[in-house]
C-alpha cells in the first residue's frame, strides 16, 4: 500500500490527511497545534494516524506540508529581531513607503509598523547608479563600523538592501560576507537574491520579511525533519509554497518568504479544484482557521496570481496565489484598544492556551468563545474529540469585556462577531470589488 500524507499546520490546529493512492481512500486526523514547536504536534498527528489505521511508516510515499508558520509570524509580528543595512539616505524607506496608499485622504489612518524599527536600521555610504555604474564603493572601515553597530543590537537576522543592487550586487555581497563572519549564527538576506528587480520600497520590504522569517521557518523545518526521520518515514519533506508549488526543505530554509502563504495556498488550490468539480468555476474562497482567514478570488476554475501582495499590511513581492490574509480566526483575541473601541485580532490565543473555553489557561476572550456563548459553535461536534469545552469560562471572560461597555454577555459576543464579520467582508472586498470584480457574479 502506498500512502500520500498531507499535513496542514495552522496557528490553532494541525490537520493530517492520508490518501491511499491506488484506492483513493481518505483518512483524516486533527490535533491541537503545539507552541512554541509545532513540529511536536505534527509528529503527534502522524503517530496517531498511523497507529489508528494500522499503517507502517515505510508505506508513506509522499509527505507534503502546508504551514502558516510564516503567515502567522508576520500577522502577529512574532518573527526574530531584525536589522536593516541600506544605502545612505534610504534609512526610512520602510516608513515612507509610497504616496499611493490606502485611505489616502484619511489624516488619522493607521500605518502598519515596519518589521524593523528605526533604531535597528543602518546606512552605508555607497551608491550604484540607475545604469548599473558604481559611483561610490563602500570603504572598508565604514563597512566594519556598520557591522559592529549591527552586532551590538543583538539581532538574529539582517537584511541588506542597497539602491540598484539588482544591477551590481557586489556591494551587498561584500557587506553580507562581513556580517556572516561577525555574526555566524544570524540569518543574512540580500535583496539581489531575494528580489532582484526595481522598486526600492517593495524590494526592501520583501528582503526584510525574508530575514525576519528565516530563523523561524528554518528552526521549524529542521525540527520537523528530525522528527519525521525518527518516525522512520523514508519520504522527503516537501513544503507548499505561496505560488501553490512544492519546494524541498533546504529551499524553504533559504527563502522563507516564499512560504509566507504556504498554508493558505493549499486551501485555495483545493477550493479551485472543488469549484471545477461542482461546475461553479467563478467563486470566492474563504479559509478561516484559528489565527487567520484567507480569502481568494477564483476565476474560470483557476486561482488568481499576483506578485504584489500584502501580509499584515506590508508589501511582499513574490509570485503567489492572490490570497488576502487577515488576522481574524477562531482564536483571534477580543480586546479594547486605547480609544475604547472593541477590536478583534490580529493576535491569537492559538492552540495553547487557546480560547478560554478550552480550559488550558486562556484568560482572554476569543471569537470561538463568542460563538460558544451564542450557541453557533457546538463543542460536541468538534473534529478533535479529545477537546472538552467550558462555555461558562467563555461567559466569564466576555463579561469582563462587556462590563466596560455596560453590555451583557450575549450583546458583547454579538458585537465581537460583528467586528469579525466586518473584517472578513473587507477581506472579500479587497480581492473582488477593489480588483474590478462583482461578487454577485
Amino acid at each position: 500500500m502506498r500512502i500520500r500524507l498531507g499535513i496542514d499546520v495552522g496557528g490553532t490546529f494541525t490537520d493530517l490527511v492520508l490518501l491511499e493512492i491506488e484506492s483513493g481512500a481518505v483518512l483524516h486526523t486533527k490535533v491541537l497545534t503545539t507552541a512554541p514547536d509545532p513540529a511536536v504536534g505534527v509528529v503527534t498527528a502522524i503517530g496517531k494516524a498511523l497507529g489508528e489505521h494500522g499503517i507502517a511508516a515505510t508505506e508513506i510515499a509522499d509527505l507534503r506540508h502546508g504551514t502558516t508558520i510564516a503567515t502567522n509570524a508576520m500577522l502577529e509580528r512574532r518573527g526574530v529581531p531584525t536589522a536593516l543595512v541600506t544605502t545612505k539616505g534610504f534609512r526610512d524607506v520602510l516608513e515612507i513607503g509610497r504616496q499611493i496608499r490606502p485611505s489616502l485622504f484619511d489624516w488619522f489612518a493607521d500605518k502598519p509598523e515596519p518589521l524593523v524599527p528605526r533604531r535597528r536600521r543602518f546606512e552605508l555610504d555607497e551608491r550604484v547608479s540607475a545604469g548599473g555604474e558604481v559611483t561610490r564603493a563602500p570603504a572598508d572601515d565604514e563597512v566594519a563600523a556598520v557591522v559592529e553597530r549591527v552586532a551590538a543590537t543583538g539581532v538574529e537576522a539582517v537584511a541588506v538592501c542597497f539602491l540598484f543592487s539588482f544591477l551590481r550586487p557586489e556591494h551587498e555581497e561584500r557587506v553580507a560576507a562581513a556580517l556572516r563572519e561577525r555574526l555566524p549564527n544570524a540569518a543574512i538576506s540580500i535583496s539581489a537574491r531575494v528580489l532582484p528587480e526595481y522598486r526600492e520600497y517593495e524590494r526592501t520590504s520583501t528582503t526584510v520579511a525574508n530575514a525576519y522569517l528565516t530563523p523561524v521557518v528554518a528552526r521549524y523545518v529542521s525540527s520537523l525533519e528530525r522528527s519525521v526521520d525518527a518516525l522512520g518515514l523514508a519520504s522527503k519533506l516537501q513544503l507548499l509554497q505561496s505560488n501553490g508549488g512544492l519546494a524541498g526543505a533546504a529551499s524553504a530554509r533559504d527563502r522563507a518568504v516564499t512560504t509566507a502563504l504556504s498554508g493558505p495556498a493549499g486551501g485555495v488550490t483545493a477550493a479551485a479544484y472543488l469549484a471545477r468539480l461542482a461546475g461553479s468555476p467563478d467563486v470566492i474562497s474563504m479559509d478561516m482557521g484559528g489565527t487567520s482567514c484567507d480569502v481568494c478570488l477564483i476565476r474560470d476554475g483557476q486561482s488568481t496570481w499576483t506578485v504584489e501582495s500584502r501580509i499584515g499590511g506590508l508589501p511582499v513581492r513574490i509570485p503567489m496565489l492572490n490570497v488576502n490574509a487577515v488576522g481574524a480566526g477562531g482564536g483571534s483575541l477580543i480586546w479594547i484598544d486605547t480609544g475604547g473601541a472593541l477590536r478583534v485580532g490580529p493576535r491569537s490565543a492559538g492552540g495553547n492556551p487557546g480560547p478560554a473555553g478550552y480550559g488550558r489557561g486562556g484568560s482572554e476572550p476569543t471569537v470561538t468563545d463568542a460563538h460558544a456563548v451564542l450557541g453557533t459553535v457546538r463543542p460536541e461536534y468538534f473534529a478533535d474529540k479529545g477537546i472538552t469545552f467550558d462555555v461558562d469560562a467563555s461567559r466569564r471572560v466576555l463579561e469582563r469585556i462587556g462590563g466596560a461597555f455596560g453590555l451583557d454577555v450575549r450583546s458583547t459576543a454579538l458585537g465581537a462577531l460583528r467586528v469579525t464579520n466586518h473584517n472578513l467582508a473587507q477581506a472579500i472586498r479587497a480581492v473582488s470589488v477593489r480588483k474590478g470584480y462583482d461578487p454577485r457574479d
